[in-house]
């Protein structure tokens, strides 16, 4: 399935998703393309919005991230990789591992600024929807579940207009309720699917989260 653009994407998940209009939910956006993706499902459920920052760490010559770390510090392995493969990888480059989570988490401080994008009140005890713009694999999916394992929620929905098998699977393991227009064997970058790719700048995203309840419709 391919998308005009992410805008045109949210506002398909949030047709589907018109039953958690007005129903104490919140959203939550786990990337800058999915802070677009969310927007549209937020105006249309007249919920609020917010952001997980998260950083990937990536091994010399590995074409996939061993780990991610949130905003918190919160740090999670990718599991696509056995617990052999990243005991042997965390061994040998225990110090470069280190030494990017803490780089990492110095590059997600300089984007929060002052007050951060999540607010964990907004969450306790309302129905979540994690939104991506398409998720290649369920890392985002398993950080975003460290990140919110203290808080009790009502319900757990996950949101996504593109997901590979991999990641549906782990979808079904984590949440109460799925939300995915395609499910695709072969999953390309996720630029592929839309064919405008223009992603406004990480100030003006910020603004889209602070300024979501004006443009409720």
């Amino acid at each position: 399935m391919y998308f005009k653009d992410r805008n045109q994407a949210g506002q398909q998940l949030a047709v589907k998703l018109k039953d958690y209009r007005y129903e104490n939910t919140a959203v939550v956006a786990l990337s800058d393309g999915g802070v677009i993706v969310a927007a549209e499902i937020a105006k249309a459920l007249h919920c609020v919005l917010t952001m997980l920052l998260t950083e990937e760490i990536k091994l010399p010559g590995e074409p996939n991230a061993i780990a991610v770390v949130n905003q918190d510090g919160g740090f999670t392995y990718n599991k696509m990789y056995s617990t052999g493969q990243i005991e042997g990888f965390a061994s040998e480059y225990r110090t470069y591992i280190e030494q990017e989570k803490e780089r990492k988490f110095h590059v997600i401080n300089r984007l929060l600024g002052d007050g951060g994008l999540i607010r964990r009140d907004l969450l306790y005890g309302r129905n979540v929807i994690l939104v991506s713009d398409g998720l290649q694999n369920g890392l985002s999916l398993d950080a975003a579940a460290d990140f919110l394992k203290p808080i009790r929620m009502e319900k757990l929905i996950i949101a996504t207009p593109l997901a590979s098998v991999q990641a549906v699977d782990r979808m079904h393991l984590m949440a109460d309720e799925i939300c995915c227009l395609s499910v695709l064997e072969n999953f390309m970058n996720i630029d592929h699917y839309y064919e405008n790719n223009k992603m406004p700048s990480h100030e003006e995203l910020i603004k889209t989260i602070e300024t979501i309840v004006l443009n409720w419709h």
